[in-house]
């Protein structure tokens, strides 16, 4: 039997199609850290740990029993969320044909989505996992004013010569609350451009906003897969839960982790 439990009930596979075609293009309009992560996995959903490997892991052997140094192992957490369909609107879809509202399905993708970008940026101090806010030993820089003149540019630029004393060459990624973003569409008049084109031309595009930020937040990362990835177990899919009231549970289920492997490659504008 499949874990996901679609195999107890009838529904047919035009019906299992809408809902993972709502699922998947919610999740992909919502996750922010995706889009700027590489991806290691899918390894499976029976995948339960994960190993972690700073960039200067290295063997060691002693008397012919061999150890991994600055290796450790973490949990592959599980996230979820739930959402109900109403038994009286499914039977109304299939006996007229009309469109099932899977507004609820969308809203708990969008829930889902979010609980996983928290996840990168901040972690869980419930699950011993870092996010990229949290990481011990990330290098911080003191924050201009970035609503005047081309202070953001210059702090920008600041983190990249940061980064490349440390020989850290790749894709450079700037991540942004909504708050500190918004402030970057100012227009640069000698420039004819605005101080959010100038940076976003930069760094080849790579400026991002995410709302699970809040306010007055702003990270750089170097974001090439030798210093950090995101490790994927099971990818996100819509399993069937239960029947409560003649009702149909259903949840969306992922396990993912955050992997931190050179702290170098985060900075942090305070």
């Amino acid at each position: 039997m499949d874990f996901l439990a679609r195999d107890t009930v009838s529904f047919s596979e035009d019906f299992w199609k809408q809902i993972d075609t709502q699922v998947v293009d919610t999740v992909k309009k919502n996750l922010v850290g995706r889009r700027f992560l590489s991806l290691y996995g899918p390894l499976g959903a029976g995948t339960t740990s994960i190993n972690i490997d700073e960039t200067t892991s290295a063997e060691e052997d002693k008397d012919g029993v061999v150890k991994t140094v600055g290796r450790r192992y973490v949990e592959l957490p599980q996230l979820h969320e739930d959402f109900v369909l109403y038994w009286r609107d499914i039977e109304r879809s299939e006996a007229t044909g009309q469109p099932l509202d899977l507004s609820k399905a969308i809203m708990a993708a969008q829930a889902l989505a979010q609980k996983e970008d928290r996840l990168i940026f901040f972690g869980s101090e419930f699950l011993g996992l870092e996010g990229l806010f949290t990481a011990k030993g990330a290098s911080k820089i003191q924050r201009s004013d970035w609503s005047v003149g081309d202070n953001a540019f210059t702090d920008v630029m600041s983190a990249i010569a940061i980064f490349q004393s440390k020989s850290l060459i790749g894709r450079y990624c700037l991540i942004l609350s909504p708050d500190m973003y918004f402030k970057l569409h100012r227009l640069q008049p000698s420039l004819g451009m605005t101080e959010e084109e100038r940076i976003k031309k930069m760094l080849n595009g790579h400026l991002y906003n995410s709302p699970v930020l809040g306010e007055q937040k702003a990270i750089m990362v170097c974001a090439e897969p030798q210093y950090m990835d995101l490790a994927i177990g099971k990818d996100i899919e819509t399993g069937y839960l239960e029947t409560k009231d003649f009702n149909h549970v259903f949840r969306i289920v992922e396990t993912v982790a955050l992997r931190i492997k050179c702290k170098d490659a985060i900075i942090i504008f305070e």
